[in-house]
């Protein structure tokens, strides 16, 4: 639905001060949203100062500036219409912000605001622009600190690709999970060896390139797969030239922050090298010829209504401004009471409670949550249970969060390995669990884990924070479980599949009925 103001014929000086005014009003329009949505906007710049991995969002804003000035001739024909249609778009972004809030998941609110401010544009100044403009306004998108999600499967593919390379070397490995042995030395695939900085700054930098380089759509399209494609398979060959560049050096070389100096410089060669392969095709120079060879434009672009623009922003900036209220009025709808202890027993006594933890292990929660831990036997089989039970979660303090670490840090001698799920047929239903094996200095644990979300049960931490949010809206509250069973093995973990088994089938009625009385308790 546009709706083109016009009045009587405006000289082009005037024309010129309306559209003007326009991208004033609208750029006035941004700054406000930002301030209603301050903390989100706070967050992805303090995630820019805090972390090297997403320093490069200081430079999306002046890239998405630079694009959209150097497309300023175009945009000198292009109609400003108010458009309706976009603040319908704009009101679902919101809902979405509100779910996304609620849930505590801060990268979706980061997304939703900053999506946002493509669609102000839209609205404010008409769709011919929008489209003109589609990617400058699309690469904002780059700002948002994303790719932590990426780390695990990352860190994976770098540890198949480093030990099959080794292997074909011939160098004998032996591995568990993202831990191999060679003749020379132990190592090891982390977080900061995953590749995911190097992903993140190819995808930015090639995107960037292939808007500016070409002018097919395919061209573009190939040259950001590559940037995407190459950059996992260099971290894999980077990897295994840091494993060699230690091993021939008898373990002198490659093996504390030196590797990362080797990294980054083996990273900027590759990305060197990407750009001067994509420079054969590139199209460019096609924008000088079109200048060159144009007629002057003889099309005046309409004028646009001051009035129109002003009433498009209160429309705007309402519509931007209702959903943080909304979430304002459920944080205060929200009962504070602390979760009361949780009690599970078995009332048919095949488990006794035993004294004796299975080892040291621990699992790692971040915030003040209520915790469960009991240690139960039965006859020569032992089982260890974990309840971490949220109530009035907030960011940081929250069910589902990357800091909570089934091993939080390697010096306990902890280490965790082959994770995946494990379907179960119990008495009462069909019930999955994610499963991982830990291998510690006394001891090896198999583990099964899930969440309760007050009437349901999950693996998956998106369908767990999707539940969360829908709970509150419902009014039922943000209670939320994680709870993990533990038992012990001696060299096959599937010698412990049957102690788990046997375990639940027995008592998910108590575990239910434990969580379901924490809950009713106080509210």
């Amino acid at each position: 639905m546009n709706i083109q103001i016009s009045s009587q014929p405006a000289t082009p000086d005037h024309t010129a001060m309306r559209r003007s005014t326009a991208v004033w009003i609208t750029l006035l329009t941004i700054v406000l949203i930002l301030w209603i949505y301050q903390e989100v906007a706070v967050s992805i710049v303090a995630t820019w100062l805090s972390s090297d991995t997403y320093a490069h969002g200081f430079l999306i804003v002046p890239f998405s500036l630079y694009m959209i000035w150097q497309s300023r001739h175009q945009l000198a024909a292009v109609d400003f219409r108010q458009n309706f249609w976009p603040v319908l778009l704009l009101a679902g972004l919101g809902f979405g912000w509100v779910m996304a809030s609620i849930a505590s998941v801060l990268v979706v609110q980061q997304y939703a605001l900053v999506a946002m401010i493509p669609l102000i544009v839209w609205a404010m100044l008409g769709r011919q622009l929008f489209v003109a403009l589609i990617f400058p306004l699309a690469y904002l998108l780059f700002a948002v600190p994303f790719g932590e999600a990426l780390i695990p499967p990352l860190i994976d593919f770098t540890a198949d690709f480093t030990v099959s390379a080794l292997q074909l070397t011939g160098i004998p490995v032996y591995r568990e999970g993202s831990f191999f042995s060679i003749p020379s030395g132990n190592w090891s695939v982390v977080e900061a060896c995953s590749g995911v900085r190097y992903l993140i700054a190819s995808v930015t930098l090639g995107t960037l390139y292939a808007y500016l380089t070409y002018h097919s759509l395919t061209r573009r399209l190939v040259f950001i797969g590559l940037s995407i494609i190459v950059p996992i398979i260099a971290n894999g060959l980077r990897a295994y030239m840091i494993v060699m560049i230690g091993h021939l050096s008898d373990m002198q070389l490659a093996v504390g922050v030196d590797h990362l100096i080797y990294g980054w410089i083996f990273f900027g060669l590759v990305m060197l090298l990407l750009f001067w392969i994509g420079a054969f095709w590139r199209e460019d120079h096609l924008d000088t010829e079109s200048t060159q060879n144009s007629a002057p434009a003889t099309r005046q672009a309409a004028a646009v209504s001051r009035q129109g623009t002003l009433g498009m922003a209160v429309l705007v900036v309402t519509v931007a401004a209702i959903w943080p209220g909304y979430v304002t009025y459920l944080d205060a709808q929200r009962s504070q009471h602390p979760v009361p202890a949780i009690h599970i027993t078995d009332p048919a006594g095949q488990w006794a409670p035993n004294a004796s933890p299975l080892s040291d292990w621990m699992p790692s929660y971040v915030g003040a949550p209520t915790q469960y831990i009991s240690h139960f036997r039965n006859e020569q089989q032992r089982v260890s249970l974990y309840i971490t039970y949220y109530r009035n979660q907030l960011q940081g303090d929250e069910l589902i969060n990357s800091g909570h670490m089934l091993v939080a840090h390697k010096l306990t001698g902890w280490r965790r390995l082959n994770d995946g799920s494990k379907t179960l047929s119990l008495p009462a239903n069909n019930f999955s669990v994610n499963q991982s094996q830990l291998h510690g200095p006394h001891n090896r644990l198999l583990i099964w884990r899930w969440y309760w979300l007050i009437d349901q049960e999950t693996t998956s931490p998106y369908l767990a924070k999707m539940l969360l949010a829908i709970n509150q809206i419902l009014g039922k509250g943000d209670d939320g479980a994680e709870i993990i069973v533990v038992t012990d093995y001696d060299s096959d973990p599937r010698e412990a599949v049957p102690v788990l088994h046997k375990f639940l089938s027995d008592m998910m009625p108590a575990i239910s009925a434990g969580l379901h009385a924490a809950r009713q308790a106080d509210n």
